[in-house]
C-alpha cells in the first residue's frame, strides 16, 4: 500500500479548514426555525425563477436626480442595495448616491457587512475613518476634491463632510448586496428601546442630564 508523502496530508488538511467556512451574513439576524410555513428568510433573498427574469430586472434608475438635502444634517443618501435593486442578489455588491449641501454631514457611520469605495463628483469633502483599538483608534482623515477616490475598511466608523461652500457629490461602490448601516448618534442615543442612562453616563463620562436630553432628541435618519 502506498501512503502521501505528509506534506501533502498537511496542505489537503489546510485548504479543508480554508474553504470550511460559513457564507458572511446578509442580514442582522437570522434566527433558525423548524416552522417552515412561517421560515421567510434565507440568507439574502429568494431568487426570481431565472426565466422569468427581464433586463428591467438589472436597471435601476433611482439615482439619477438629487437627494433632498433640507434636513438637519444637509445631507442625503440614496441606496441602491439589494432592497430597492433586485438584480443586485448574490452579488455581492451595491452602490449610494450621497447629495451635500454647503456645511452638509454624513455623519460617523459603520458597514458591518461591506467596505465602502467612495469617488467625489463634484464639490471638496473632508472623509475619515477611525481604526479598531488593534490600532489605538487612530483617525485616517483627508480633503477629496473632485474626481478623487477613499476606501473606507468594512465595520470601520467614517464620515463626509462637504466643506466646500457649494453643494457636493459622491458616489460609493459598496462590497455588498446588504452592508448594513449602523448611524453611531442614532444608535446609541436614539435605540428603541432606550439604552439604560446608566450605561450611557459611565460609557461617555456624562452627567446624567445630558443623557437624559440627548435621547430625547429626534436623530435624523438621512437614508
Amino acid at each position: 500500500m502506498k501512503f502521501l508523502p505528509i506534506s501533502l496530508l498537511i496542505l489537503a488538511l489546510a485548504t479543508a479548514t480554508a474553504l470550511a467556512y460559513d457564507p458572511s451574513p446578509l442580514q442582522d439576524i437570522c434566527v433558525a426555525t423548524n416552522d417552515l410555513e412561517s421560515g421567510v428568510f434565507v440568507n439574502g433573498k429568494f431568487c426570481k425563477d431565472p426565466k422569468q427574469a427581464t433586463a428591467d430586472d438589472f436597471v435601476f434608475t433611482g439615482l439619477r436626480n438629487p437627494g433632498n438635502t433640507s434636513n438637519p444634517l444637509g445631507s442625503k443618501v440614496t441606496q441602491a442595495f439589494v432592497q430597492q435593486f433586485p438584480g443586485l442578489n448574490t452579488l455581492g455588491i451595491s452602490m449610494a448616491r450621497i447629495d451635500f449641501a454647503p456645511g452638509g454631514l454624513n455623519p460617523p457611520h459603520t458597514h458591518p457587512r461591506g467596505t465602502e469605495l467612495l469617488v467625489v463628483v463634484e464639490g471638496t469633502l473632508l472623509v475619515g475613518f477611525v481604526t479598531s483599538d488593534q490600532l489605538n483608534n487612530t483617525l485616517f482623515t483627508k480633503v477629496l476634491y473632485k474626481g478623487d477616490v477613499f476606501v473606507f475598511p468594512i465595520g470601520l466608523i467614517h464620515f463626509q463632510l462637504n466643506i466646500g461652500n457649494t453643494y457636493a457629490l459622491a458616489f460609493s461602490g459598496l462590497s455588498s448586496q446588504n452592508p448594513g448601516l449602523i448611524t453611531i448618534a442614532n444608535a446609541v442615543f436614539g435605540a428603541k428601546a432606550p439604552i439604560s442612562a446608566d450605561v450611557l453616563t459611565k460609557a461617555f463620562q456624562l452627567d446624567k442630564k445630558v443623557v437624559d436630553h440627548l435621547e430625547a432628541q429626534f436623530w435624523y435618519d438621512n437614508n
